[in-house]
């Protein structure tokens, strides 16, 4: 390629190079950082990828350029160098080439620079709402809303694909409808941490605090990453106290509550935990279903035509249960398959299409192993767990043991009985259905649980 290549070509490129990328890097990181990036043109070696933000330049040029320098040169070699480049820089060379020389244009506001990438597909209309999440979604829903700042921060906690991404994206999204004169800063807290250490090394941190300041709604995806990082705790912890301050609403996702993010300043968990604290539990039977036929109906429309055997969508929601990335994924896959076969979607065809998904899922969880985290957890010896005390700090976490083992296993309650040191069925009972009574009534309790579990199934 020592010319430059028409745009149709340039497109059919980077097509295929996009393809070899996200297999390199991960769907998660290729929808951040490689779908936004357009491949501009390629002339005497010299690949030009054209970014929106300066930030998503600097950044996939530091972590993704080799990768990307390797599959173009494959692709289409020779290629020895890429150049990044801002819509706004090449918008502002086919300015000075058409003009005469003007004023230069103001410094891009802090959400043109700084957020990342929304995606287009998370919205609140395509969320599929069920009991484990419906807190969450109305929370979050209030806050896009807008008005006067309620709870302040929101904080969103749970498990992988579980659905705190999309009510981020669809926040953001509302936000910016709702009110098109908000700054609203999206961002992981990866990207807070990669520009403060920025800010420092160019010595312009007074800038970056006055971007991050002077924004009326943060949003820090994935907060547990800035753990144990002193100086970026620092910043973060007087960044929010200022936002607070001033009444701007600020909203928070990890993967687990404020209390339970190790290496995290107290100060700072103390902070996270004044406003409202919502936890996205683990999908539900009948959520899962939902998701399977809110997602068939936009793959219909894709691959129109193709028939669906009844029990297929109910079979994967019983099957798969790990997470919501994992079910939609697998139900790509089922559509795909049947589409290039040209057969129908049987129960038949959904086993041999997913089997290494379903073996995945399929994964079981042993009482004995239940016993050891539970007693890790509550910080109690294993033999207390199967002995005889009844003192209460040994005998609810043995409950806990008892309700997890039920819920997790295919053990008759006799079964489970004679794990727990012999004990009658009737006491695996009573200690199933006090740990149900207490868990819609002790929110401390039902986080214990839903932690527990979400270890256990890892």
């Amino acid at each position: 390629m020592g010319k430059e290549t028409d745009l149709g070509e340039m497109d059919k490129i980077w097509g295929q190079a996009r393809e070899e990328l996200q297999k390199i890097v991960g769907a998660d990181s290729f929808a951040t950082w490689i779908e936004p990036l357009r491949l501009s043109g390629v002339n005497e070696g010299t690949a030009v990828i054209l970014c929106p933000t300066r930030f998503l330049s600097d950044w996939v040029s530091r972590h993704y350029s080799d990768d990307i320098l390797k599959v173009l040169d494959r692709i289409e070699g020779p290629v020895h160098r890429i150049s990044f480049e801002t819509r706004s820089q090449t918008s502002r060379q086919v300015a000075a080439a058409n003009s005469e020389p003007k004023r230069p244009a103001p410094r891009a506001a802090a959400d043109d620079e700084l957020t990342a990438p929304l995606d287009q597909r998370f919205t609140f209309d395509n969320f599929v709402v069920g009991k484990p999440n419906e807190l969450a979604h109305a929370a979050a829903r209030r806050v896009a809303e807008g008005g006067p700042v309620t709870f302040n921060p929101l904080f969103l906690y749970g498990g992988v694909g579980l659905g705190k991404t999309h009510l981020m994206h669809a926040m953001a999204r509302e936000i910016q409808a709702r009110q098109p004169e908000a700054k609203v800063l999206y961002l992981s807290a990866e990207q807070f941490m990669y520009r403060f250490v920025q800010a420092l090394r160019d010595r312009t941190v007074m800038d970056f605090k006055e971007l991050f300041r002077t924004v009326s709604v943060l949003m820090v995806d994935d907060v547990q990453f800035i753990a144990g990082k002193d100086s970026t705790q620092e910043e973060f912890f007087h960044t929010f106290n200022t936002l607070v301050d001033q009444g701007k609403q600020i909203i928070i996702s990890a993967d687990r509550a404020p209390g339970e993010i190790k290496d995290m300043e107290e100060r700072i968990k103390s902070r996270l935990q004044c406003g409202l604290v919502v936890d996205l539990h683990p999908t539900d039977y009948e959520l899962r279903l939902g998701i399977l036929q809110s997602k068939t109906d936009t793959f219909r429309t894709q691959y129109p035509g193709l028939q669906l055997a009844p029990g297929v969508l109910e079979f994967l929601a019983h099957r798969i249960t790990s997470n919501v990335r994992v079910l939609e994924g697998a139900l790509q896959r089922l559509f795909a398959f049947a589409s290039l076969m040209g057969r129908e979607i049987t129960l038949d065809m959904t086993q041999e299409c997913l089997a290494d998904i379903l073996r995945a899922n399929d994964r079981k969880v042993s009482i004995e192993e239940i016993q050891r985290k539970v007693a890790e957890h509550y910080n109690i010896r294993l033999s207390d767990m199967i002995g005889p005390k009844r003192v209460r700090t040994v005998a609810r976490p043995r409950q806990i043991a008892m309700y997890l083992a039920k819920q997790m296993t295919s053990r008759s309650l006799p079964e489970i009985g004679r794990r727990f040191g012999g004990r009658d069925h009737t006491t695996i009972m009573h200690g199933v259905r006090k740990i149900e009574e207490l868990r819609s009534a002790d929110r401390s309790l039902a986080e214990d649980i839903d932690l527990l579990r979400r270890l256990l199934e890892a």
